[in-house]
Order: structure tokens, then C-alpha cells, then sequence
């Protein structure tokens, strides 16, 4: 495995780490009611929104991977 994609592979953890950071880590600061986004509450659409944002990352980072294991 060469360092071009080692580096590939850390930036696909990367970017699969987002969606967890979004969905565990940022609860605290997102558990709101006040605002509302498109009639929701705001904690309700972040949790939509990390759910959407999950299988686009992932992927994202398969089509990363894969185009590093296809140079």
C-alpha cells in the first residue's frame, strides 16, 4: 500500500467521521426547540439531517477508496 492511498483511506475516515461527530457530539449544542427549520424542531431536523448526511458520506468515501485501489 503506497502513502497515495493511505492518504485516500484518511481522508474516507474523515469524511464517515462527520455524520458521527454530527449525530453524537453535536447533540448538546443542537438540542434546541426554538428554532424551527421547514416547521420542525430544530433537534428533529438535525437528526433527518445526520440520517441523510450518513449514507452520502459513506458513499463518498467508497468512491474515494475505490478510485485509489483503481490507480
Amino acid at each position: 500500500m503506497g502513502p497515495n492511498m493511505r492518504r485516500l483511506r484518511r481522508i474516507g475516515m474523515l469524511i464517515i467521521s462527520v455524520p458521527f461527530l454530527m449525530g453524537i457530539v453535536a447533540i448538546p449544542w443542537v438540542n434546541t426547540v426554538d428554532p424551527t427549520v421547514f416547521g420542525l424542531p430544530f433537534l428533529l431536523f438535525w437528526a433527518i439531517l445526520t440520517l441523510t448526511a450518513t449514507p452520502c458520506a459513506v458513499g463518498l468515501a467508497y468512491v474515494i477508496e475505490r478510485r485509489g485501489a483503481a490507480r
